[in-house]
């Protein structure tokens, strides 16, 4: 039974200074508390709102680093920590909560201690032709390796100011929509489609008076200097309407896209249109959609205040909903499909994956995210859901800097793997096309590539289920400044790129960073 809502008063004026002070937060690694006003000066770099917010629900945090951490993780801090790049920390207010505005700082360097400390993973690092810094584990047996050979084909970095939280590909490859902390959501169109799609805008402008056909037609031609890129280099839409920082993004078959934001709601648009189609509003901060891959008239939302929930988009109401239970903190941090719509996943921010079957919104099982023993046996927050092409097996990444993949079948974890850089932030791992390799972004400036399955052939002595022999690239502009690569994809359908001098069997790569720099990635042939 629906409740109305609530009367609200209006806040009195409250003494920051003096809140800060009295609000105590955990630090995760150690243990200790301490007041809010000084939990700043130990935020990691490039911390995002949703990581602040969560700090604010559950008086906890996770600090630079701490004895014991892996190389990867004391390699990240090091970085950021040298570069002494701001973290802006704000928390919102909405609805009658507290408002906190506060937090402005730079990272403690803490790079002698951890050079004297040492790093037991040597790696291999180099430089090709086009600037690209490609960089290799120790435990790989190579070369040859699969991605030396990537060149910087395109920067789309003009248009976002401030991070860049998310990418996503349309289905069919043709579209690709980033959005981030500038509060606009952009789609960007590859060079060969974009006829196409303008036929799409113009055909539905014709209905409605043919004024933007009409501007359409008139688009000036490209310079010759960009024929070598792949996308067009002006976002095709620019979509604004929310309020807040935008974290996730979805599209459907039919080229309607989602967008989740901070601001509470979730919008939904069509790259035919230019205004907002419709508004979901929810109770807390929106971390993470998806539309029904068999069934676009329906997407589901998880949330800051535990509920997940199915929509129907026509009604333009919840269909469904089901609320986390546990003893653990509830919040969900992640969501989305998996085995083609079957079970709707929410990941929560103590380390749990959480299956519902969709057609009731019914509790199924779980899987605890965590590993066996050590520091990381306490489950950390889940930032990403993603389901294998032609698998029943879906990949979890989470805030102890590691990517898992389980089988679904006996909630077994396949492999771990090991080397990005999660530590607070909402990074996403996800696959190539064919399921073959997956990708990261990480928190110390680089991209890094593993092989899904573990080739133990390469080292007699590597365990099956945990991979660490990864390959990272980034450009020099992504790794000034300590910045996080935070969000990294491969193009779902590398067949498009055929004309372009790009084998079926060559990945093209998209990276984004906290300085909203987008850039895109494809092969360069061995002789040139």
């Amino acid at each position: 039974m629906a409740r109305p809502p609530a009367q609200l008063e209006e806040p009195a004026a409250v003494n920051v200074p003096e809140i800060l002070e009295g609000i105590f937060v955990k630090n995760l690694d150690t243990g200790e508390s301490v007041p809010l006003s000084e939990a700043e000066k130990l935020i990691p770099n490039g911390v995002n709102p949703l990581a602040l917010e969560i700090m604010r629900l559950t008086s906890e945090y996770i600090g630079e680093c701490s004895d014991g951490e892996d190389g990867a993780a004391q390699e990240s801090t090091t970085q950021a920590a040298s570069a002494q790049a701001e973290a802006a920390a704000k928390i919102v207010k909405h609805k009658g909560k507290l408002a906190f505005k506060a937090l402005k700082g730079k990272v403690k360097s803490v790079k002698k201690a951890l050079e004297a400390h040492g790093d037991n993973d040597t790696e291999t690092e180099s430089e090709n032709g086009d600037n690209v810094r490609f960089k290799v584990s120790g435990s790989h047996r190579g070369p040859p390796y699969e991605y030396d050979n990537l060149i910087l084909r395109q920067d789309l970095s003009k248009e976002h100011s401030g991070p860049v939280w998310t990418l996503r590909f349309s289905t069919d490859g043709r579209l690709m929509a980033s959005a981030g902390q500038d509060l606009t959501v952009r789609v960007w169109v590859l060079r060969k489609a974009k006829s196409t799609f303008e036929d799409m805008r113009n055909k539905y402008s014709t209905k409605e008076g043919g004024e933007a056909a009409e501007a359409s037609r008139t688009t000036p031609e490209r310079p010759a200097s960009e024929d070598d890129a792949l996308f067009d280099p002006k976002p095709f839409c620019s979509y604004t309407g929310h309020t807040a920082d935008i974290l996730d993004l979805a599209w459907s078959k039919n080229y309607f896209l989602l967008s989740a934001s901070f601001d509470k709601t979730v919008r939904l648009w069509h790259v035919s249109r230019q205004e907002c189609l419709a508004c979901f509003q929810h109770t807390e901060f929106v971390t993470g959609i998806a539309f029904h891959p068999r069934d676009d008239r329906y997407f589901l939302s998880g949330s800051l205040d535990a509920r997940l929930r199915l929509w129907n988009i026509p009604d333009k109401k919840v269909a469904l909903w089901n609320e986390v239970e546990g003893t653990g903190n509830r919040l969900i941090t992640a969501a989305g499909f998996v085995q083609n719509g079957k079970y709707a996943a929410a990941g929560t921010y103590d380390g749990r994956c959480l299956l519902y079957e969709t057609e009731y919104l019914k509790y199924h099982t779980q899987i605890h995210v965590r590993s066996s023993r050590g520091k990381n046996s306490k489950g950390r927050k889940i930032t990403g859901i993603v389901p294998m092409p032609g698998e029943d097996k879906i990949l979890i990444a989470s805030n102890d800097s590691r990517v898992r993949l389980y089988d679904l079948k006996d909630l077994s974890m396949v492999c771990k793997y090991k080397g990005a850089v999660n530590r607070s932030s909402q990074i996403e791992a996800s696959f190539s096309a064919d399921g073959s390799h997956i990708i990261s972004g990480s928190e110390n400036g680089f991209v890094y590539l593993w092989r899904t399955m573990n080739d133990v052939s390469r080292s007699p002595t590597a365990r099956r289920d945990v991979n660490d022999c990864y390959e990272s690239f980034a450009a020099p502009v992504s790794s000034q400044g300590g910045g996080q690569v935070t969000a990294a994809v491969f193009a779902p359908v590398p067949g498009l790129f055929a004309d372009e001098g790009i084998s079926e069997n060559q990945d093209v790569l998209v990276a984004a960073d906290y300085n909203g720099c987008i850039h895109v990635y494809s092969p360069a042939s061995r002789g040139q």
